[in-house]
């Protein structure tokens, strides 16, 4: 592999993530109170897990990143719009966000909605005077940011030899 090829990924990785963090905390920045930081830094966490060696396995990643975050958004939503933060009611959640995940033929979504529940609920638990609902609807936009960035990114990206290889089955978590 030459050095070119051994740079690509990382190139990628680091453009995405830097892109996202900018776009999510500018989006997060237009609703006082809601944590700009927290939105860049999902927006970029939501492009790293993304990003991946290909155009096919990025799409693969982006689509378990935004029914993953859904998932995990509207359970969050639910529970805090009834119950305030608690690590219990948070771990509950999770299996709950999981299970929905189980239940409609998506297991392999269940991780990406299970991070996206923790930090919903962590967010919740810095400001418990945030809307659930809209701290949700933040999070999952955040992470549409983050995976956009990601898919565009890869589709712009000129193909290397190593790119346009064929790639390992299934996307990386």
């Amino acid at each position: 592999m030459r050095r070119a090829e051994r740079l690509h990924i990382p190139a990628q990785i680091a453009l995405a993530a830097l892109v996202a963090y900018l776009l999510g905390y500018g989006f997060t920045s237009l609703f006082p109170g809601y944590l700009p930081k927290i939105g860049a830094l999902w927006s970029a966490i939501s492009a790293i897990v993304v990003t991946q060696g290909s155009r096919k396995d990025t799409a693969a990643s982006a689509s378990l990143r935004v029914l993953g975050s859904a998932i995990g958004a509207i359970t969050s939503a639910v529970y805090l719009t009834l119950l305030p933060f608690h690590p219990l009611g948070m771990a509950l959640t999770i299996f709950a966000a999981v299970l929905i995940c189980n239940a409609i033929n998506v297991p392999s979504h269940g991780r990406l909605a299970a991070i996206t529940v923790i930090v919903i609920m962590v967010t919740a638990s810095l400001d418990p005077s945030l809307s659930p609902g809209l701290n949700a609807l933040l999070r999952f936009a955040e992470s549409c940011i983050g995976t956009g960035v990601a898919v565009l990114e890869v589709v712009l990206w000129p193909a290397t030899a190593a790119a346009a290889a064929p790639s390992s089955p299934g996307p990386r978590p």
